[in-house]
């Protein structure tokens, strides 16, 4: 398995753990984070969830060889039931992002309730370059919390930012030297031992719950525009120029 998941000190550890693929995300890895998110908060001894990926990579987004061969669709498939695990989370979810944060390894950070990041990190959610659309409600989330104008530079354009950005955006909390990001996470965690679990869980609630319906429906509608995406001449010429390392050419697009 290339996701470990462990508890320690009341934190329940979701570990990324496949770098040689760049901590690539596959259909079976999907199932496990949301099994795992789901345990935790299933679980009285968790206070709260930490996920990580490897020194110096977070991760590279989807598999595309996995996503190709047998693309899931719908609301029960695995990618789908990690979104609403972790959307559904009531206890605090805290991310710790050194290198590469790439589609869905930024888009989930958008649901986590404190994100420190390296002054390594690069993120980006280049849907469009691969002709694909938002996903992880990100097209709702991210205009509201940046603008619609920057988020057009981060959704359409796929331009990739720094861990500074992310933090002066609002997606991060803190910049801090990769080194130090998993420690510092880890610490944050642990200080929800400390903290009433209930009044932790209904103050969670508050904050998350206003946005809870838009997330829910705005996952709902990118899934459906993703997925015929997913079958279009566009994104089939996207994969196509990927796996031959070359750039995609759209010119005959319109």
């Amino acid at each position: 398995m290339t996701i470990k998941s462990y508890t320690i000190n009341g934190v329940a550890t979701i570990e990324i753990a496949r770098p040689e693929k760049k901590n690539a995300i596959t259909q079976a890895m999907y199932q496990a984070m949301a099994d795992a998110l789901r345990a935790a908060d299933a679980d009285p001894a968790v206070r709260a969830v930490l996920i990580t990926g490897q020194p110096g990579i977070f991760t590279s987004g989807n598999d595309l060889e996995d996503f190709m061969a047998g693309p899931t669709r719908g609301e029960d498939a695995p990618t789908f039931q990690f979104m609403h695990a972790l959307v559904d989370s009531t206890k605090p979810v805290i991310a710790a992002v050194t290198g590469a944060a790439i589609g869905i390894g930024t888009t989930m950070l958008l649901h986590c309730d404190f994100v420190f990041v390296a002054d390594d990190a690069r993120l980006a959610m280049p849907f469009v370059a691969l002709g694909l659309v938002p996903e992880f409600a990100s097209s709702v989330v991210l205009p509201q919390l940046i603008g619609n104008r920057r988020a057009a530079e981060k959704l359409l354009l796929g331009d990739p930012f720094t861990g500074e950005q992310a933090v002066e955006c609002g997606i991060a909390n803190r910049v801090l030297p990769g080194s130090e990001v998993l420690n510092h996470a880890r610490r944050i965690a642990e200080r929800f031992n400390n903290l009433a679990p209930g009044a932790v869980r209904d103050s969670k609630k508050l904050i998350r719950d206003a946005q809870r319906d838009a997330v829910k429906a705005a996952i709902t509608r990118e899934a459906e525009i993703f997925g015929a995406r997913l079958r279009s001449p566009e994104a089939m010429e996207a994969f196509q120029a990927f796996f031959q390392k070359r750039v995609p050419d759209f010119s005959k697009f319109s």
